[in-house]
């Protein structure tokens, strides 16, 4: 797959405007702020005026943090399972605060055999743990073919461990989110996508309505599972070209779950569930309706209603803040189904807004986010692979770097030019004199 591929398959954009903190370009529009938790390791210190001594700190900062690395990266095979599991932790933390792709390229396949043996022999904890790291080995590696030999080693394992009943379900739900990004950022063959798509479907179909149309028993930590599986099957949804829905979904070839069963899993006694599913009803009607505005009219009035009494929901068994997040979530689901209005969201990193005004564009970077952690805002500012799947250009330091170039050449220009001038002004006041004379 190129690595300058565009990833907005729902004809949505993103917005990248060089503007300061203090300014919004809407007031209205919510407004995420997702402040990086980076160690102080010598990377955004700038407050040291003696220039050495800054140097150094900075060079002790780097040197202190890749030892750490270093030796978690040693520790992942170890024969202790405890400290595999505290060396996945940190190998975790490390990536998601700094982004080193060329310190990972060169230790790559050891990380991945680390990887593959603790998915595929180890437990609960370990399985988890070892599968978050695949996402952030993606969003760091530079190049099509890294992630091609990543995606040929790891899929076959996580794809087992994913469906294995007897995995424990946060190792499984893990699985699935490393399975749902490896394929978004790795590949946009439709024929991949729908089958991998389909076994997803197979895992969040428990939380779908029973036959007697009552809601899913599920507990919370198989919710947990099902909600993961649906966010992964969501990502890569957005990868499906538009025309290719709508036949998906006319052709009735059970390739894509009807909306009616997706509407069933609002009734589920789980919030995770309920909103995961809401977004995906609006991301299906956003790609069909930029292919087909009549696209899924007949089921539309019962989608409405739906989402109409989750958006105004007061049923006091329900916790305050899960209300809250709730008719938060549907009050956008509502008032896009019914006047196809997308909910804007601005992210604010530095001196730069990622403007997310489309249901895909936020799905994909939600999925991202939970991924990174509080390291969104480090990447979004230096990951060129990231800012590119972002539609965010260049990174601020090279736009920075080109208009310092930019003033350069102009003031050589007029320096040059003011030389000639000051020369050709002297040779006349030369002849003006000779002629006095």
């Amino acid at each position: 797959m190129p690595r300058n591929r565009r990833k907005n398959m729902a004809n949505g954009n993103s917005h990248h405007n060089n503007e300061s903190d203090d300014d919004t370009s809407n007031d209205n529009a919510s407004v995420y702020s997702c402040q990086s938790e980076t160690l102080n390791d010598g990377y955004n210190n700038n407050n040291n005026t003696d220039g050495d001594s800054s140097q150094a700190e900075n060079g002790s900062g780097f040197e202190k943090y890749e030892e750490k690395l270093l030796q978690a990266i040693e520790n992942a095979s170890d024969k202790s399972l405890q400290t595999r599991i505290n060396a996945f932790q940190v190998i975790n933390e490390t990536l998601v605060h700094h982004y080193i792709p060329d310190f990972i390229d060169d230790r790559k396949m050891t990380l991945m055999d680390a990887i593959e043996k603790s998915i595929k022999k180890g437990k609960g904890a370990e399985q988890a743990w070892a599968a978050r790291i695949i996402p952030l080995l993606v969003i760091q590696l530079e190049g099509a073919q890294e992630i091609n030999g990543m995606m040929n080693v790891l899929k076959p394992v996580l794809l087992a461990t994913a469906q294995d009943g007897s995995a424990s379900y946060d190792a499984r739900a893990k699985c699935c989110m490393a399975l749902g990004l490896l394929n978004f950022l790795g590949t946009d063959d439709i024929g991949d996508l729908l089958p991998l798509m389909k076994t997803f479907e197979g895992i969040f179909s428990g939380s779908y309505l029973k036959g007697d149309s009552s809601p899913s028993s599920a507990n919370a930590d198989a919710a947990s599972l099902h909600s993961a599986a649906l966010s992964a099957w969501a990502l890569l949804l957005t990868q499906i070209p538009s025309g290719d829905l709508v036949s998906l979904v006319n052709g009735n070839n059970h390739m894509i779950p009807s909306v009616n069963k997706l509407v069933g899993m609002l009734q589920s006694p789980h919030l995770d569930v309920r909103m995961i599913a809401g977004e995906t009803i609006a991301l299906i009607l956003e790609s069909g309706r930029s292919h087909d505005e009549s696209f899924l009219e007949d089921e539309l009035g019962d989608l409405i209603e739906a989402t109409q009494k989750l958006a105004t929901d007061a049923h006091k068994y329900r916790a305050k803040r899960d209300r809250k997040v709730q008719r938060a979530t549907f009050r956008d689901v509502h008032r896009y189904l019914e006047e196809d209005i997308s909910p804007e969201i601005s992210i604010k990193f530095g001196k730069e807004t990622l403007l997310l005004d489309t249901w895909s564009l936020h799905h994909q970077y939600i999925c991202l986010r939970n991924a990174l952690g509080f390291g969104m805002n480090v990447h979004l500012s230096e990951n060129e692979f990231l800012r590119d799947v972002l539609d965010l250009g260049a990174k601020m330091d090279e736009i920075e770097r080109s208009q310092k170039v930019a003033k350069a050449e102009k003031k050589f220009i007029n320096a040059a030019a003011f030389k000639a001038r000051t020369i050709s002004r002297g040779k006349n006041r030369d002849k003006r004199s000779a002629v006095v004379n």
